[in-house]
């Protein structure tokens, strides 16, 4: 059983990997074996935090690589970059998000709606075009994209960042029938409430927190480690009949959506 978690000699590439959610996805791949392109927009932190990753893993299996993904043609040089350095990508994680607003849809600035879209949705069908034709020469991969439990409920200050979650899902399951016939699986994940620093607004602000919790039959907030398995999961043989879906890891939150 343990083989069919076994991800040697593949090359995972991952947006948003510097700290958190994204850092706690790149170090389980390495774990089980993938060498890991990470991407963010700061070279000095990706390289604390491939030097976490290797110590992890016990072998160099991290290269750091700065990228913006508000533009498309650093996205595609990601691409290009973890395909000379690394090999064929034959998995994705799209981790990295934006939420520059926070507050009612009647006075979001039209560029920070064009920004949250853009940065959630947009970019990743920027690199799942980019690295598709790597997995079909492969004869298959897995692409994964961070979503959000907020795709599934109104906001009366998230609403345009869980609007552009939503969308993200929408992008995954059509992604999942597109690239389907040649075995590549794309899927969604969906965080509840994850102390990170992306949320850290709302996880320590006491109300909030007590507020969460109440709805969480777990009766804790998510942890990026939470994170690392899952990844190994959707990426490896063990998950090879999963594709076009909406996996919430949330700790029960919204069970019931």
């Amino acid at each position: 059983m343990q083989n069919m978690f076994d991800l040697t000699g593949r090359t995972a590439l991952l947006t948003g990997a510097s700290r958190g959610m994204g850092l706690a996805m790149a170090t389980g791949l390495a774990q089980a074996g993938a060498n890991v392109v990470i991407s963010a927009r700061k070279m000095d932190q990706l390289e604390e935090a491939a030097a976490q990753i290797n110590a992890a893993a016990g072998r160099d299996a991290a290269i750091p690589v700065a990228c913006n993904i508000g533009e498309k043609a650093q996205v595609e040089a990601l691409a290009a970059t973890a395909r000379d350095r690394a090999g064929p990508v034959s998995i994705i994680v799209g981790n990295a998000g934006v939420n520059p607003y926070y507050g009612s849809m009647r006075e979001i600035p039209d560029e920070a709606y064009e920004k949250t879209m853009q940065a959630n949705v947009q970019s990743n069908l920027w690199l799942a075009n980019a690295v598709v034709g790597d997995m079909e020469e492969l004869g298959g991969g897995a692409m994964m994209f961070t979503s959000s439990i907020g795709a599934f409920k109104p906001s009366d200050t998230l609403g345009t960042y869980n609007i552009s979650k939503l969308a993200l899902i929408a992008l995954v399951r059509n992604l999942a029938m597109e690239f389907g016939p040649a075995g590549v699986r794309v899927n969604a994940i969906c965080p509840g409430l994850i102390k990170t620093d992306f949320a850290r607004a709302l996880w320590e602000d006491p109300e909030t927190e007590k507020y969460y919790l109440r709805q969480v039959p777990l009766r804790r907030l998510g942890e990026p480690e939470d994170f690392t398995g899952i990844a190994v999961f959707l990426a490896s043989e063990a998950g090879r009949y999963v594709t076009g879906q909406a996996l919430t890891v949330d700790g029960g939150s919204v069970m019931w959506t």
